[in-house]
């Protein structure tokens, strides 16, 4: 088996507790989600990304874990995980686990006992300080609603380090037992059968807090943990969170030694400037700016996730445009720096620029991850508090509560939209199940043929001249064939010629027109015109068994 499965892979992120309740009490659970592992086939995933399932007091959507070693007992059991893992693995399906490691929650065991006893081991496994910091760090991601980085805790007598929340104790990376303890998480889930781990916050873990020091590269322990994973199983993945500026990314891949793959959140920032201008040139400029990544590397591409749309690798005026844009009200924006809405009604359900938006998701180079519920469109409830308004459960039917749960509504652990083009009333996967040209049935002829075009994912890209501010037109070759895709940013219609010097004249002739946003007439080797509608978008493949 290849080790670089993921370079082709379809990613499908979701939330337990938020996606197919099977015992009525309001919460998904793995019974539930094992329940609809056939539509997910159907759908044409290859890899299930689950966020945190573990037992946790669910101050921060279970990114606040107080066990690694076993599941919330509201969602299931280690028996129910592992056959819905075995039952996925059935399908085709590899799963992903997210593994958080960059901190705890404050009620997690070796927190409590840190607390407890200034001289136990657990002690070192935070950051601590004995007398008040003289200010405050400025690296607490969510700014002032935290009030900086060190919080005292009364019954330790000391401060506390943390980068998210207060209730988020940083775990001490310099220490060899905190090490330990994450190689002991990673063999445990992996001996249950998961594919490998979306590795949270990766860049905040290498960082040095408080007086804690390395006495090596940090990048040390990345290496170390790709090793690890691989002599457990040789084809596991490990997929970082990494929030950072392009030139920075090489320190994450290393020399194919460190991490599989990295979200490409530089590249997200971009895209939505595009939409917002109507432009290709953010686009263009942004994957010029990115390193290539070699045999055993990979970007994750991405539209929209379970956190706010992070804007942060943007001019505070270029910002200021997607605001504009997406976000003109005040509520719809979060931490400064970002939109707390889904990608429909930030387009105002237009369904061309969405069409739009998922191609380029499909097509760019590296693999696409997108999230429950965006293949039939789901809405957003601004009304929710923070992150929260992008986390509401999935909408299977016309049945109450969406046919989610059997619950009363007031015991659902999040809402569901009820109300206007987004209530689960007349947006779901059953209705579109049965309508003829549905998202739902675009988003699956999108993922099949995105599968037979493996040069997006596996081979490098070129940037082909359009002579038209508002085209992208990107090329990827792989062994002896290529895809080819055009995508028109702008609501006017528009005529190219394809020109690029790199495009021979006997693969011109032999280019197929094999996915769009309409039939359009055959393409013309002669002219080399190429024709599109406003938000329009055409790929085409080559294959040298056809010359």
């Amino acid at each position: 088996m290849a080790s670089n499965w993921y370079k082709n892979a379809i990613i499908y992120s979701l939330d337990v507790k938020t996606f197919m309740d099977s015992n009525g009490d309001g919460e998904g659970d793995f019974r539930g989600l094992e329940h609809r592992l056939d539509y997910l086939a159907g759908l044409g995933i290859t890899c299930i990304w689950l966020q945190p399932f573990y037992p946790s007091p669910q101050k921060d959507n279970g990114y606040d874990i107080s066990d690694y070693y076993s599941v919330d007992p509201d969602l299931g059991n280690l028996g129910s995980f592992v056959e819905f893992v075995d039952k996925a693995g059935d399908r085709g399906i590899r799963v992903l686990v997210d593994l958080v490691v960059n901190h705890t929650s404050n009620q997690h065991p070796w927190f409590l006992r840190a607390r407890e006893d200034k001289n136990c081991k657990y002690r070192n496994y935070y950051i601590w300080l004995e007398n008040e910091p003289r200010q405050s760090s400025p690296d607490t991601v969510f700014g002032k609603e935290q009030g900086g980085n060190w919080e005292y805790d009364e019954m330790a007598q000391a401060w506390y380090y943390h980068t998210f929340y207060r209730h988020q104790p940083d775990l001490n990376m310099t220490n060899p037992d905190v090490q330990e303890e994450i190689r002991w998480i990673m063999r445990f889930w992996l001996k249950l059968g998961v594919a490998g781990f979306r590795m949270d916050a990766v860049p905040h873990m290498l960082r040095e807090k408080g007086k804690e020091k390395f006495g090596h590269d940090p990048h040390n322990l990345l290496r170390e943990w790709r090793n690890f994973v691989e002599e457990q199983r040789k084809d596991a993945l490990l997929l970082a969170e990494v929030d950072t500026e392009p030139e920075h990314y090489r320190d994450f891949f290393g020399e194919a030694d460190q991490m599989h793959m990295l979200f490409n959140f530089y590249l997200d920032n971009f895209l939505f400037l595009a939409f917002a201008r109507e432009e290709a040139g953010p686009v263009i400029k942004a994957l010029k700016k990115l390193p290539r990544p070699g045999g055993w590397e990979q970007f994750a591409t991405f539209l929209r996730n379970h956190d706010e749309l992070d804007l942060e690798r943007l001019k505070k005026k270029e910002r200021e445009e997607v605001y504009a844009a997406f976000a003109p009200e005040e509520n719809m924006r979060i931490y400064n720096r970002g939109i707390r809405r889904r990608l429909p009604p930030m387009f105002k359900n237009d369904r061309q620029r969405l069409e739009l938006a998922y191609s380029l998701l499909f097509s760019l180079p590296g693999t696409p991850v997108f999230r429950y519920g965006d293949e039939i469109g789901m809405g957003d409830d601004l009304s929710l508090k923070e992150r929260n308004s992008v986390r509401t459960v999935m909408q299977w039917s016309e049945e109450e509560n969406g046919g989610f749960s059997r619950a009363s509504p007031e015991q659902l652990v999040m809402p569901v939209i009820r109300e206007g083009e987004y209530g689960y009333q007349v947006l779901n996967v059953h209705r579109q199940m049965r309508e003829t040209n549905s998202f739902l049935d675009w988003i699956k002829r999108a993922i099949s043929v995105r599968k037979e075009c493996i040069e997006f994912g596996r081979g490098e890209y070129e940037i082909i001249p359009s002579g038209d501010p508002a085209v992208m037109i990107h090329c990827c070759r792989w062994k002896e064939g290529f895809s080819l895709a055009v995508h028109n940013f702008s609501s006017r219609e528009c005529d190219i010629v394809l020109e690029g010097k790199s495009l021979a004249d006997k693969e011109i002739i032999h280019l197929i027109d094999v996915f769009g946003d309409k039939v359009y007439e055959a393409f013309d080797p002669g002219s080399r015109r190429i024709h599109l509608n406003k938000y329009g978008y055409r790929w085409f493949r080559y294959s040298s068994f056809l010359s």
